[in-house]
């Protein structure tokens, strides 16, 4: 009887957050495999516009561009391995617009080794790695990713498209706008708000809110620009 290789999924960008991506799905088989005897995923290959088509990156093929989906004709699933947040939302509203949209979904991503209560909700295509602990009562919107250790407090709400890199330690009540970015090591204090498009630099400590579209560095943190 032969191996039920799952679900056919295919990765968005082959740089190293992509291979990252690719060792967290093999995670998730591995488990899969030990607890039912199935795969849940079967990895085709990557997509990505700049490396020529039929490269193999960590031994899986890439496939073409974007634009290779266009003309698909069968069931795929996505997962978008972007880290840049604004990057990772055009990508995904490009592929929107397609003919063959309808025959894609975006299944959540999640690390075996996550911790989280059973009252997650999670917006479709998250990227959750190793190591992360989502307490209780934790939102997440649409194609956001939590990185390797992350960890996220009480009553937390994270919009569409936020990326949280390595480390990244959000307390209970804090809120996180669309398209933001939290550096490495990051951190943000209870009940904080942070407005859409920032960018909050590596180790920075966030003890008050910051505006919409700023670059925020040190600690505690601050806006050093704009735009």
């Amino acid at each position: 009887m032969g191996i039920n290789r799952g679900m056919p999924l295919v990765i968005i960008g082959a740089g190293g957050f992509g291979r990252e991506v690719k060792w967290l799905v093999e995670r998730i088989n591995q488990r899969d495999m030990e607890q039912t005897g199935h795969t849940k995923f079967n990895l085709i290959g990557f997509l990505d516009d700049g490396i020529k088509p039929g490269t193999y990156i960590a031994g899986l093929p890439v496939l073409g561009g974007i634009e290779w989906l266009e003309e698909q004709e069968t069931e795929l699933n996505l997962v978008c391995a972007v880290g840049a947040a604004k990057v990772r939302e055009k990508i995904i509203r490009r592929i929107e617009g397609f003919k063959a949209y309808d025959q894609f979904s975006f299944p959540v991503i999640c690390d075996p080794s996550v911790l989280f209560d059973n009252d997650l909700c999670l917006g479709r295509g998250c990227i959750i790695c190793a190591g992360t602990i989502l307490t209780v009562n934790v939102q997440i919107g649409e194609f956001s990713i939590i990185n390797l250790a992350c960890t996220i407090g009480h009553d937390a709400v994270l919009e569409p498209f936020v990326t949280l890199y390595p480390g990244v330690n959000l307390s209970g009540c804090v809120t996180v706008g669309k398209r933001t970015e939290l550096g490495t090591g990051s951190c943000v204090i209870q009940g904080i708000s942070i407005e859409e498009n920032v960018i909050v630099g590596a180790g920075a400590v966030v003890i008050r809110e910051l505006p919409k579209g700023c670059t925020a560095v040190g600690s505690p943190a601050r806006p050093i620009k704009f735009g």
